[in-house]
């Protein structure tokens, strides 16, 4: 089978209306760029994004949120957009805020074919509420089901054509436990090379978990907040 998809224009047109994406990264590192901008010169509506933030109004996610093409959002805080959290306090937008630990422990759970969990975080709080509770050890715990997406968005440094990939440092983050948990997983990569090429003992996501992916192109790389030393 040939994951090698022409470009991002071409990875964007398997994403119907309506469909659940997970989009890796932290801010704005290790964000799929290419994928998240076709998507949005498309134009495809209604879409549930599982993403652990929105990054800012005019870069990442914030493009699709500004151009009024999510239904639904999945993540652990508002963060840094200004235009989701107006749409949040608006009342625009159907938002579900999920605390980051369990957030990524839901996605993993998916991945690993686990269906719940229990986890004491939360309880006695509006997330507890309507969920089934449980103690253990005289700890009290909530009942968390896994997460699942239609699709995956993942950026990997280097990849091979067989879709095995490999993360560069911080960008790594939520990257390679959303590439287990979605139907359909597709990686953009900053150098795409030939099957071994790289290393296995490298390898942070094996292709098959990867259906399709793509060679990135004009990365911006942009950082959510410069902080400098004065003097």
């Amino acid at each position: 089978m040939n994951k090698v998809l022409r470009d991002a224009e071409e990875a964007a047109a398997l994403v119907p209306d309506g469909a659940s994406i997970m989009m890796g990264g932290f801010g704005l590192c290790g964000i799929p760029e290419n994928l998240v901008a076709a998507l949005q010169r498309r134009g495809t509506k209604n879409l549930t994004i599982i993403s652990n933030n929105a990054g800012t109004d005019n870069f990442g996610i914030g493009l699709l949120l500004k151009a009024r093409q999510v239904r639904k959002m999945i993540s652990t805080y508002v963060g840094e957009n200004k235009e989701f959290e107006r749409q949040f306090l608006e009342k625009e937008i159907e938002v579900e805020l999920v605390p980051q630990g369990t957030f990524s422990e839901r996605i993993r759970a998916a991945g690993a074919g686990i269906a719940a969990f229990y986890t004491p975080t939360g309880f006695g709080t509006l997330i507890a509420e309507g969920k089934p509770t449980q103690v253990f050890d005289e700890r009290h715990y909530v009942l968390e089901r896994a997460l699942s997406a239609d699709f995956a968005f993942v950026r990997a440094w280097k990849g091979d054509t067989h879709g095995n990939l490999v993360y560069r440092r911080t960008a790594r983050n939520f990257n390679p436990v959303m590439a287990t948990a979605a139907r359909c997983t597709i990686a953009e990569v900053e150098h795409l090379v030939q099957p071994g090429e790289i290393d296995p003992d490298l390898v942070h996501t094996p292709g098959v978990f990867v259906k399709r992916i793509i060679q990135g192109r004009d990365y911006l790389r942009q950082i959510e907040k410069r902080t400098v030393r004065r003097g």
